[in-house]
């Protein structure tokens, strides 16, 4: 925490004004490509072109594809193609951890100086933003996910899912969920707690839902697992064996490929 506050909330912190100098530095219409990131940034779910194009104000034109496309090169932004959906409805994330961590905290705190961080590190703000950026992290290595499974030799698209409920009815959203050529699904949960995760009645209810809805609405005959992703694992209680087919934990990252 020290550290971060030293390198992002001082006067001349390295990473105090980063931001700007970065994507200026990359682009000649740097202005349009901070556009769409600062735009990406407020929805973190993501965003289809259509909803960029009306947010951003940009010509749907070669214009905004190209600067999609660079931000796509640079890393700056993922794609991602909603379950049993086509390319037409590619849904943008900005995924670069700087930007994000930029965007939420330092922009508008730097006037604050010294010690900041150290205050909003335990804030609720953190807490919601570091759940965001745990799953960002995981969503960046689907290969070393595909590897804990057990499945890197099986074909595989990763992709969300969402379901919007109607009157009376449950919705869900699946933030990564990976269908499996073997004719098997797995579900994506991803959980960040600095300790032990603990899955209590309400939270494994959510699960169960989830999935049942999920089922329903896709008509998929395929055989839906749960996986939970956490940081340092969950315990094992009834809650979790009863909904939960198997878990990773954050040590797979590290793992050569």
């Amino acid at each position: 925490a020290q550290a971060i506050d030293r390198m992002c909330f001082t006067k001349d912190g390295w990473l105090s004004d980063e931001f700007n100098n970065l994507y200026a530095a990359l682009f000649e219409s740097a202005d349009k490509h901070i556009t769409i990131v600062r735009t990406l940034s407020n929805k973190p779910s993501g965003m289809t072109r259509q909803e960029l194009i009306s947010a951003c104000q940009i010509n749907s034109g070669g214009s905004l594809t190209k600067f999609i496309e660079e931000l796509l090169e640079s890393g700056f932004i993922s794609e991602m193609i909603p379950f049993n959906k086509t390319s037409k409805d590619i849904i943008y994330k900005l995924s670069d951890a700087y930007s994000l961590f930029y965007l939420k905290f330092i922009e508008n705190n730097k006037s604050y100086g010294e010690g900041i961080w150290l205050k909003k590190s335990e804030s609720a703000s953190w807490r919601s933003w570091s759940g965001l950026a745990f799953e960002n992290i995981w969503l960046q290595h689907i290969t070393h996910i595909k590897k804990a499974l057990g499945i890197s030799g099986i074909y595989t698209q990763q992709s969300a899912w969402r379901y919007v409920s109607k009157k009376g009815e449950q919705g869900a959203q699946i933030d990564l969920l990976i269908d499996r050529q073997d004719h098997c699904i797995n579900i994506c949960e991803i959980k960040f707690s600095i300790k032990t995760f603990v899955i209590d009645k309400k939270y494994a209810e959510e699960l169960t839902t989830k999935r049942l809805v999920f089922l329903e609405k896709t008509n998929t005959k395929k055989t839906v697992f749960i996986s939970l992703l956490t940081a340092l694992g969950a315990k094992k209680n009834e809650h979790y064996l009863n909904t939960v087919q198997n878990q990773l934990t954050m040590d797979i990252l590290f793992e050569k490929l």
